[in-house]
Order: C-alpha cells, then sequence, then structure tokens
C-alpha cells in the first residue's frame, strides 16, 4: 500500500526577511506540506533555526524541517534542545534532516577536520542514539566513543512522540542500512560523480531492497522520499528560477506528463515525499493540487 504524495520545498533564505515570511505563507497556500532548510554556510542566507521559527510564526499547517543538518557542525545534545524547542513552539511541526557531512571545502574553511566517510557516518550513528535518548528520557547519560553526556535533562520536551520525524539520505549501503533502522522518512540517493551519475553505482531498486531488509517490520512505516529539482511544467507561465549560484539543467514536462512521472517512480520505487527547490514553487504548483494527499 502506498502512501499518500505530500510536497515540500527547499529554500536557503537568500532574500529579504519580508519576502521569506511571504514565501512561507506562498508555499502553505499552495498546499505544499514542509518548508526545509539546508545547513551548509556556502548555501544561502538565513541561520535555519531562527528562519524556521519565523516560518511557523506565519504560517499554521506549514510543517518546517533541515535539510539536512550536518551532524559535524553541531553537538547533538545541543541539537536536540534547539529542535525540541522549535517542535514544542511550532505545535509538532518539526522535521529533523541529518546527514554525516558533504564537501571537504566547507570544512576547510570552517577549521574543520574532514574526516573519512566511514568515520563520519559511525560518529552520526552515535549522535543519532544521543538525540533519541534525549526525546525519550527524562534524563541523559551517554557514554560512546564520540560523546559523552552526563546528567543532563531532556529539556524542552518535543510534541512530537517519541520524537520529531527524522529524515536521512543518502546514497551509500552502509547509511543506507542505519536510516532503515533509525529514521522515519528516507531519500536514497544515487551516488553523483563529475560527469554525472556514476556509473559503478547499483541501480535505485538495489537501495530500495537493502532499506526493505534492514528496517524489517518498520518498512511499511518508512516514508520515502525523491527529488524533482530537475521538472518545469511546459503548460504553466510560470518561470523557474535555479538556486543563486547554480545552474540546474531542468526536463520540460507537461503538468499530466509530471503526475504520470511522480506516479511511476511512486509504483516502482515507493516514492511519495516530492522536494523541490523554491525556485520550483509557483511552476510545480498544478502537480501539487492534482497529486497532495492523494
Amino acid at each position: 500500500m502506498h502512501k499518500p504524495f505530500r510536497f515540500g520545498v527547499q529554500s536557503s533564505g537568500l532574500m529579504s526577511e519580508r519576502s521569506w515570511m511571504a514565501q512561507a505563507r506562498r508555499i502553505e497556500e499552495l498546499g505544499y506540506a514542509t518548508l526545509l532548510m539546508p545547513d551548509r554556510p556556502s548555501m544561502g542566507g538565513f541561520a535555519l533555526f531562527p528562519a524556521l521559527t519565523m516560518a511557523v510564526a506565519v504560517t499554521t499547517t506549514l510543517h518546517v524541517g533541515s535539510y539536512v543538518f550536518s551532524n559535524d557542525y553541531h553537538h547533538p545534545l545541543l541539537l536536540a534542545k534547539a529542535v525540541a524547542t522549535l517542535d514544542a513552539f511550532s505545535g509538532g511541526r518539526f522535521e529533523l534532516g541529518l546527514g554525516a557531512g558533504v564537501g571537504g571545502g566547507e570544512y576547510e574553511q570552517m577549521g574543520l577536520t574532514f574526516e573519512n566517510a566511514g568515520t563520519r557516518v559511525s560518529r552520526l550513528e552515535e549522535a543519532l542514539a544521543l538525540i533519541k535518548q534525549y526525546f525519550t528520557a527524562e534524563e541523559v547519560n551517554f557514554s560512546g566513543k564520540y560523546y559523552t553526556v552526563t546528567g543532563i535533562k531532556a529539556l524542552p520536551m518535543a510534541v512530537r512522540q517519541p520524537h520529531p520525524p527524522i529524515l536521512m539520505g543518502t546514497a551509500g549501503k552502509r547509511m543506507l542500512t542505519i536510516a532503515a533502522r533509525e529514521a522515519d522518512i528516507i531519500a536514497p540517493a544515487m551516488r553523483m560523480g563529475l560527469q554525472g551519475v556514476d556509473p559503478t553505482d547499483v541501480p535505485m531498486e538495489e537501495k530500495i531492497d537493502w532499506i526493505r531488509e534492514a528496517a524489517g517490520e518498520r518498512f511499511s512505516h518508512i516514508e520515502l522520499a525523491q527529488p524533482a529539482y530537475e521538472i518545469s511544467l511546459s503548460d504553466n507561465s510560470a518561470p523557474v528560477f535555479s538556486p543563486s549560484g547554480m545552474r540546474m539543467p531542468m526536463r520540460t514536462m507537461t503538468t499530466d506528463q509530471a503526475i504520470e512521472h511522480l506516479l511511476a517512480h511512486r509504483e516502482r520505487y515507493g516514492f511519495s515525499y516530492i522536494h523541490i527547490f523554491d525556485g520550483q514553487l509557483e511552476n510545480f504548483a498544478p502537480v501539487v493540487a492534482r497529486l497532495n494527499g492523494k
């Protein structure tokens, strides 16, 4: 049984504060489910927590979230506390996206060591355990290889129980296996190289099988996510704007063709949570109007 479609908009907040608030209200008005922000200093303008706090303040149903927090940029206890605070302020409208970090360039710019993928993934796995303890215990006591926390009260409490939905997106088997055990939303990705998709990567069907095998009985509760950044609707006059500093190759489709495309991917892979970037907001709206909740 496939999950109903819902749609999220990724925005880096590279705009004025008034435009940001207007955008949040417009995203909600058009029926999108979430407003998501990256956690990368090289992308966009606004800091994630204050910007998303303002977004929930000017909307009533719109969910917000990280897409995604880089684990190495935050101590997991302080991150959990901040997430719980915004979840409480928003009445349970926060989605927690977590990742192991990408791109050594940002690390170097901030004076951080960009360690090998295995170390970063191990540290993320430990951070997940600590964060989940914060959300499910009265007090955090944690002793691991990377983190130690002793006798910290787990306050404030999040509204969503047992914790805000956790989103993880990745291309590798180890990370997808961890996500299958720990996450509520998973965005499996193809491994990319300088010339596009890495020809040595496995098919998407195999990645879904990894998730299904590792998740076991909980697989039916996992929401699978997919970006649709490349779609531009030819029968909608609203223009598409590429993210600042990026050239986004687009596939032109009619609304009907885009709907058929998303329905086929849901049937084949199970993708039901579709992400676009804010430059597609108005152009992609006819698809949202026809598929949202179906």
